[in-house]
């Protein structure tokens, strides 16, 4: 098998290792070329991602490419991109560029074995790769103490969660004497008999455990506020928008494939926890005036909506609804990346104003801000109402094709609480438009507390992108939604 087909994954390891020897011999005043590196090798990497049409497996099977992995490389990647583009401003001058550019390159590999493994020992080392350099990268702000708390926070909370996830798995491997995901289906495929009993519940349950936390679902969710908070904005962004939907990609795989062989009713139990991930999220989302932190409360409401995609029962339902949950998570992706890197915009904007300003994401700062940074706050719009599902967005379509699949499964199996959970997640996405609304308020309505500023050309680039993928997939839906029906169907549900 043609090793061109890792290609995306050994240009950034390649280029990570690169920047790394560079940044031990250029000066600190030259260090800010290896953000234009990095965003190089990154576009590079999306380039060879969406050429790549074959399919191959690797390594004795465990590491495969296929259309669901290219999907979420691609997820990944256009995260890191943003991240990076906007990262050329926001460490602007810092000495220690080389290393995290670096670690953002090795957290993008990271999810991209995540991506691509068919073992769950590679998932498992896919996870721990990513995981060891965000954390890094959340307490990158060595003199803040916010970045260090947030870093800590998310540290201890995710190496609870990757216990939880290695135990779940020790205990399939018990059962099965398998880690490869195709060895588990088969044999409790060949085994039915295998498929029942306590301790297959009991693996269950600690995989989804594990994976909930990674996707910051409640009640898994209380390391995402403050991580989000306290770390870096630009970091936050790629936690939000990129690092979480490795907990999805991983629960597409085990869950759907491995465990629905185990014959494990996996759907009641995400459907309790979609309806509370989402109904809490908003809730809370309403009373915070931290920027980032209400978009941390979205971003786990929006964990929500995705996690619905595992509700539907019927084959042609749940692969639609599998397909509209990685359609959502690409638009998420570009939405909450833009959206944190607004909010980055405007801590620059209030950093110019005062340094001394210490919570820079409060809304008060927002006030005026279509006079003040006019392209952040249209883009800043458009996010909040894609986040909300308003058309023609990428929001739109992925609730949409979700919310749509699970109503017709729920008349085909005459199901009345599959049609309340349409039901409630409807309403979600109503309240939601509140707290949005707010934002929008102050931008638009109330009168600016400064001057006008000049947009840092790096931010705007990262933000019209976001944009541009934001309204395009609203737009033009049609090969974004055959590419996640595609995806889908590898899972063969």
């Amino acid at each position: 098998m043609s090793y061109l087909l890792l290609l995306p994954e050994l240009l950034l390891i390649s280029l990570a290792l690169v920047i790394v020897l560079l940044g031990l011999m250029i000066s600190d005043r030259s260090k800010n070329l290896l953000g234009y590196l990095s965003a190089g090798g990154l576009l590079a990497s999306i380039v060879f991602i969406l050429a790549i049409k074959g399919e191959g497996s690797f390594f004795y099977d465990a590491f495969v490419v296929d259309p669901l992995s290219q999907i979420f490389k691609l997820i990944f990647a256009v995260v890191s991109l943003l991240a990076v583009i906007a990262s050329v401003t926001y460490f602007k001058g810092s000495r220690n560029q080389d290393e995290y550019y670096a670690l953002l390159l090795l957290a993008t590999v990271g999810m991209m074995v995540v991506a691509s493994a068919n073992d769950l020992v590679a998932l498992f080392v896919g996870f721990e790769l990513a995981s060891m350099a965000t954390y890094v990268l959340a307490g990158f702000e060595k003199r803040n103490p916010a970045s260090l708390e947030a870093a800590l926070k998310y540290f201890v909370i995710g190496s609870l969660s990757s216990a939880l996830m290695l135990f779940g798995m020790s205990l399939v491997y018990g059962i099965t004497g398998y880690t490869s995901i195709p060895g588990i289906i088969e044999f409790f495929t060949t085994n039915p008999q295998a498929a029942t009993g306590a301790i297959n519940i009991v693996a269950m349950l600690f995989l989804v455990a594990g994976f909930a936390f990674k996707m910051a679902l409640v009640p898994f969710h209380m390391w995402a506020p403050d991580t989000y908070e306290g770390s870096p904005t630009v970091v936050s962004a790629l936690l939000a928008a990129g690092s979480k939907k490795m907990g999805f990609v991983a629960a597409f795989k085990v869950l759907v494939l491995a465990l629905v062989a185990m014959r494990a009713d996996i759907q009641l139990a995400f459907a309790v926890l979609a309806v509370v991930t989402m109904t809490y999220g908003n809730i809370v989302a309403i009373s915070q005036r931290s920027i980032k932190r209400m978009l941390a409360y979205s971003s786990i409401a929006q964990a929500g909506y995705i996690s619905l995609a595992f509700v539907a029962i019927t084959p042609e339902m749940s692969q639609m609804a599998i397909g509209g949950g990685i359609l959502l998570a690409l638009g998420h992706a570009l939405m909450k990346g833009g959206a944190f890197i607004a909010v980055a915009v405007v801590g620059y904007m209030v950093l110019s104003d005062n340094r001394n300003v210490k919570n820079t994401d409060d809304l008060e700062h927002f006030a005026g801000l279509g006079k003040r940074a006019p392209i952040t706050a249209f883009a800043m719009l458009v996010f909040l109402l894609a986040l909300a599902g308003i058309p023609p967005s990428a929001g739109f379509i992925g609730k949409f094709v979700i919310f749509y699949s699970i109503t017709v499964d729920a008349v085909i199996q005459a199901s009345g609480w599959m049609l309340f959970i349409v039901i409630v997640a409807i309403l979600n996405s109503a309240l939601s438009i509140y707290y949005y609304a707010r934002v929008i308020r102050y931008m638009y309505v109330l009168p600016p507390a400064g001057e006008r500023i000049k947009e840092p050309t790096p931010y705007v680039v990262a933000i019209v992108l976001a944009l541009i993928g934001t309204i395009g997939i609203g737009v033009y839906p049609e090969p974004f939604i055959q590419m996640a029906m595609d995806a889908a169907k590898v899972l063969g549900v």
